[in-house]
């Protein structure tokens, strides 16, 4: 039979129409899915308001949008991959240890070179919910995002599963709008370090020893630059400046109305001499790093006759917060830390 189309173009022409109608109409209707982009996953499940993926170092939770099926097919929720969130950063070292006995030694068989300053570095930021040389257990698992920097080791994030508490404590690292220094602050937005209700400095980078945390030490000790102004924490006369440059280096002693003795120790210079009256608030000098000192910071003490006060006892302590303007910026920060260290904080 011949099937040559010749004298009836017409059936040639309504078969070339139909196979176009049926292309056009499979490419409109697969038009959602096309219009993923490369930084786009479809994921067929039930629809919720966030989902859980894992791509590169770990899960972390994003916001998704749901994709209306047309009928017969499952629902779809399209994800966004945020590639800011899990993206891994080479600078930082993970250590991921289960203590066997104390801390400073979990840390230096981890790391021998370094485990010693990153051990008393990750101690600090626990040391005011627990006593870690006393209350540590065997079991007790320590994870830390940290490096090694110019000013000595620098922690992203840590974690401390504590068999006593019965908890994990967490640690992220944030700084605040208008803060000089960054801080560390829990998952809710509480910062760890709690703070004197009156303190000798407007703004520091950390408190790096309390009273008695070593034989000898007889105040607080707040790490802070070189020429930062030092407050006086109340009104009063002062006693005496420099005295026993040696151990003290430059150093102002101010006596309250209530005979309490306050020495603002390690100053780059001082501003006031002895019998001046000076206001809370006013400024004593400059913080530095003279006398018997390994970098710059300011130790303060309270003396009353041969007792040594605690300064959090005598002055009180707050922790600040996160402010509500800051708080899209601050969750962002921690799940980009938790992205850091596998997601291990958002697993304990």
């Amino acid at each position: 039979m011949n099937h040559s189309f010749t004298g009836r173009p017409w059936l040639l022409y309504g078969l070339l129409t139909t196979s176009l109608s049926l292309n056009l109409y499979m490419v409109t209707h697969r038009a959602p899915t096309a219009a993923l982009s490369a930084d786009a996953v479809e994921i067929v499940q039930p629809a919720s308001e966030t989902t859980t993926i894992g791509p590169v170092t770990g899960t972390t939770r994003v916001p998704v949008e749901v994709v209306q099926p047309t009928q017969g097919e499952a629902k779809k929720v399209r994800v966004p991959i945020q590639r800011d969130v899990i993206s891994s950063d080479p600078d930082w070292n993970i250590l991921d240890e289960e203590v066997t006995h104390s801390l400073a030694r979990t840390f230096s068989k981890a790391d021998a070179d370094k485990g010693a300053q990153l051990s008393a570095a990750y101690a600090r930021l626990f040391h005011w919910d627990i006593d870690l040389r006393r209350d540590l257990r065997k079991g007790d698992q320590v994870r830390v995002a940290w490096k090694e920097t110019d000013q000595g080791i620098e922690i992203a994030a840590a974690s401390f599963k504590s068999g006593k508490l019965g908890q994990t404590l967490k640690a992220y690292r944030f700084q605040r709008r208008g803060d000089a220094y960054p801080s560390y602050w829990q998952e809710n937005g509480s910062e760890i370090t709690r703070r004197l209700k009156i303190d000798p400095l407007a703004d520091y980078e950390m408190i790096t020893a309390l009273l008695r945390d070593r034989p000898g030490h007889d105040g607080m000790d707040f790490k802070v630059d070189v020429g930062t102004p030092i407050l006086a924490t109340r009104a009063g006369t002062v006693k005496r400046t420099n005295w026993n440059t040696r151990s003290n280096g430059n150093c102002v002693e101010v006596r309250f109305s209530d005979g309490t003795l306050a020495k603002y120790l390690h100053l780059s210079k001082t501003g006031v001499k002895p019998g001046q009256k000076v206001k809370l608030g006013q400024v004593l000098g400059e913080s530095g790093n003279t006398g018997h000192s390994t970098a710059p910071h300011l130790h303060y003490q309270l003396n009353k006759g041969k007792r040594v006060l605690d300064p959090m006892d005598f002055h009180g302590i707050t922790a600040r917060a996160i402010q509500t303007g800051e708080r899209d910026a601050f969750d962002s920060n921690v799940a980009r830390l938790d992205a850091l260290l596998g997601n291990a904080l958002a697993r304990r």
